[in-house]
């Protein structure tokens, strides 16, 4: 028998922000409670820093921002971020994020994925790349089919999306919300 979710508050963004160390970025924190439709995170960029241009192909996600500012920019032109704006952000449509001086902290809110599976490449298939997010570092010519990323970067792939964390020192992944593994 499953157990009915409870409704209540689920985190403080004002106490997350206070509480966060200067250097913390990427995912603060994420919506993990069990048999939930959606996935949540407030992710916090370093300023003057970004989420490069991207294209979500299945998710609708609804930003709100929480502290600090920048902007977002899409083929209609850039749009300027401050606390309280509240940004939708339709699949299929290409957007980028751009940290002010002061940083930019932010919850996502999103439809859940799908759980991934992960199975064996056919024999003499190539790596293939993901379908949004940044590109993957490239392997040597001579590497052939290795299955990922390089060894070296294993601890800023996300296990559940496969996106490269951006931020060295992120806890979270700021596309999907899964916890990234410890190095």
């Amino acid at each position: 028998m499953s157990r009915t979710p409870a409704p209540g508050v689920v985190t403080d963004t004002a106490r997350l922000v206070r509480d966060a160390a200067g250097e913390d970025r990427g995912a603060l924190w994420r919506l993990a409670e069990p048999g939930r439709q959606l996935d949540s995170n407030v992710i916090r960029l370093a300023p003057d820093t970004g989420v490069a241009g991207h294209v979500e192909p299945d998710l609708d996600v609804l930003v709100c921002v929480v502290d600090g500012g920048g902007q977002l920019e899409t083929a209609d032109g850039r749009q300027d971020l401050a606390p309280g704006a509240v940004l939708w952000l339709p699949h299929g449509v290409r957007r980028s994020l751009t940290a002010g001086p002061d940083g930019l902290c932010y919850l996502t809110v999103h439809r859940r994925r799908a759980g991934l599976t992960i199975a064996s490449a056919p024999a003499g298939a190539p790596a293939s790349a993901p379908a949004q997010g940044p590109a993957p570092v490239p392997a040597p010519a001579s590497a052939g089919y290795g299955g990922g990323e390089a060894a070296c970067l294993l601890h800023l792939v996300c296990p559940g999306c496969g996106r490269l964390a951006q931020e060295s020192g992120a806890r979270f992944c700021s596309r999907c919300g899964e916890g990234l593994p410890t190095a």
